[in-house]
């Protein structure tokens, strides 16, 4: 009985365990208010183990982890273009993510994983097309709030 017990609870706590990580949806719209070419939202902070569903409502956007923009050890994604993905955040940091085909219109959105305070020193060094940077700094904001 006692190892019923044991057992019992051990599931319990290990289901409970995943039954806490959240799905959050990301639209990707070609307009929002007076904005083209967005993620909606474009800055989420989330625990390590949430998944993000990235939808797109209107054709032709995909999202895809930008190389240059990821902590060390995670894994890129790439959705393709007009379909859903979904992504989980096993890794704590900050992750650029980009719509390929609208990057250089400023299609990008940041994800802050974990308890992070601010970005690493080289997360704007790269090569970003001006619209695609200014939303970068923009969504960077939101990490002390």
């Amino acid at each position: 009985m006692f190892r019923t017990l044991t057992t019992a609870l051990l599931l319990t706590t290990l289901l409970g365990g995943a039954a806490m990580a959240e799905t959050i949806e990301v639209k990707m719209l070609n307009k929002s208010g007076k904005e083209t070419m967005v993620f909606e939202p474009d800055f989420v902070k989330i625990a390590v183990g949430d998944t993000i569903k990235f939808v797109p409502e209107d054709k032709g956007h995909n999202a895809e982890s930008i190389k240059e923009m990821m902590p060390e050890g995670a894994e890129p994604f790439k959705g393709k273009i007009s379909k859903e993905v979904e992504v989980t955040f096993d890794i704590e940091g900050v992750y650029g993510v980009e719509c390929k085909p609208h990057f250089a219109m400023g299609m990008v959105m940041t994800v802050a994983v974990g308890d992070v305070a601010a970005a690493p020193d080289d997360f704007l060094a790269g090569r970003l097309p001006p619209k695609a940077k200014k939303r970068f700094e923009e969504q960077l904001t939101n990490l002390n709030k």
